[in-house]
């Protein structure tokens, strides 16, 4: 895995990042010297990184090993849980995703898994994560038809503005025949919906 932050010439130093923290913290009306705040510039730093991990992965190399099975039928993975960062007020959002296709290439469930966490983790909205999902798994699995659905919890619509709390968006995305097959696009919902 290439680390992104280590080999491309940074825009601001590590030292410069922490600071700006720091005057976010001050612009609020905080003191970030005091105890409790003296080394939250470089945890929120670290945390940033972290949860814009998915940069740093390749969507072609979680996919690249495949089993040499033969199907024709519907393979489903649901209910990945993730969590995600809004592009538009860098606060959380998480829920679940349901992937199926019809495969050219079959892979293991847990790259499945590892391509949502390619995409969440990464500054987002949700509408093109659920696209990403969809277009690697076509592109690399060389599948004959794809559906992604992502059901989310938007903490910038729970804490702010609004504040509905008890609110989840749904994105999906069809791809080849469960777009253009009425019968596989049926079997993909009815599947993504069973308890």
């Amino acid at each position: 895995m290439t680390d992104r932050l280590a080999l491309a010439p940074m825009r601001v130093s590590l030292t410069e990042a922490e600071r700006a923290v720091a005057t976010l913290l001050e612009y609020v009306g905080e003191e970030p010297s005091r105890d409790g705040l003296r080394d939250t510039p470089a945890r929120v730093v670290r945390a940033m990184r972290e949860l814009t991990s998915g940069y740093d992965d390749d969507p072609a190399q979680i996919l690249s090993r495949t089993f040499d099975e033969s199907s024709d039928e519907l393979i489903m993975l649901r209910d990945i849980a993730f969590h995600s960062t809004c592009e538009h007020h860098l606060l959380p959002f998480h829920g679940t995703v349901s992937i199926g296709y019809l495969p050219g290439k079959v892979v293991g469930i847990s790259k499945l898994a590892r391509l949502v966490d390619c995409f969440a983790r990464r500054l987002q909205i949700q509408e093109r994560m659920t696209n990403q999902i969809a277009r690697a798994i076509e592109t690399h699995l060389e599948s004959r038809g794809t559906g992604v659905i992502v059901s989310a919890r938007h903490l910038c619509m729970a804490c702010r503005g609004v504040r509905k709390e008890s609110t989840a968006m749904v994105t999906s995305a069809m791809l080849g025949a469960l777009r253009a097959d009425a019968a596989s696009r049926a079997e993909f919902l009815r599947l993504t919906s069973m308890s």
